[in-house]
């Protein structure tokens, strides 16, 4: 056995065992990656062996690299999986990885745009494209995950067997959920005006959303667009695509949408995940209650 010969095996593991998300298979394997050109591993009995000293020497060498406290969190979190299959593989009793504490991660709140500038920037990215039909798709992508509260892989992962769009949409999400989410009516206007302005034959196993040449469409050129669109309407850096998400989820929360529906549109697998919107939507109410109590201007 070789070390591609280990990688290749727990790409598959993670990939068709625990069917995570393409990201999330490319960070675990360039992380076993990394440990098994550290240690000279080849073996799965090597693998399993390691120990939280070891752990702790390859952490220390990409803090060195200059990752932050959430990359080594990652990192560790694929390391321990890793070392935790190898146990596996190898048919010890107690598979688990050597404990090992991560570092603090200080989780920011989302950033959410308003409805307005959710719209605008969505118009603004069609006006902008080298040709209509392009503007067309991007807006189209853009007011999907704003206004169905998808991710932007979700969206980019439809086939155009969705066609024609009604008042709800079935999307898969991470580790292979499904969930159905509401498609307003400006949502199928526009993914139904892209359709007819695309130049490409949209056939219901092949993907919705196109590139200029005519395969899947990736996620830089959208997140491409959008960076140009916020600089010609002075948004800040914040307002990026997921950040479209963040506002599906803290206006539905706003007007009174209960937190285990909104997990459910969301797709989110704990409660926890959803809860932090609850402090988002505080955080704008108070910044309104600054701007706009008398008292708080004086």
């Amino acid at each position: 056995m070789s070390g591609a010969d280990l990688l290749e095996a727990w790409r598959e593991h993670l990939t068709k065992g625990r069917r995570r998300s393409p990201h999330t298979v490319r960070a675990y394997c360039a992380a076993a990656a990394r440990l098994i050109a550290a240690t000279g591993a080849e073996e799965w009995p090597e693998i399993a062996a390691l120990d939280g000293r070891s752990l702790r020497g390859q952490l220390a060498a990409r803090r060195a690299d200059g990752i932050g406290n959430a990359s080594t969190a990652r990192e560790l979190s694929a390391l321990r999986g890793f070392i935790a299959f190898a146990r596996e593989q190898t048919g010890q009793a107690d598979a688990a990885a050597p404990r090992l504490r991560g570092p603090r991660i200080k989780k920011g709140l989302p950033r959410p745009v308003t409805p307005d500038d959710a719209e605008n920037l969505a118009d603004c990215v069609h006006s902008l494209a080298a040709d209509d039909w392009i503007g067309a798709r991007d807006r189209a992508v853009l007011l999907l995950m704003y206004g169905s509260g998808l991710r932007i892989a979700e969206a980019l992962s439809l086939t155009a067997a969705a066609l024609p769009l009604g008042e709800t949409l079935t999307v898969t999400g991470k580790g292979g959920k499904q969930r159905v989410v509401p498609v307003l009516p400006i949502v199928r206007e526009a993914v139904a005006d892209y359709a007819g302005r695309c130049p490409w034959p949209l056939k219901p196993d092949e993907p919705l959303f196109r590139g200029a040449r005519g395969g899947p469409l990736g996620q830089g050129m959208v997140q491409k667009a959008v960076a140009k669109a916020r600089t010609m309407l002075g948004l800040p850096a914040t307002a990026t695509p997921h950040a479209l998400r963040h506002s599906f989820a803290t206006h539905l929360l706003g007007n009174g949408a209960d937190l285990r529906s909104l997990q459910e549109l969301l797709g989110h697998a704990s409660l926890g995940s959803t809860q932090i919107y609850t402090k988002v939507d505080a955080a704008v109410l108070l910044d309104t209650y600054r701007n706009a109590h008398p008292r708080e201007r004086d």
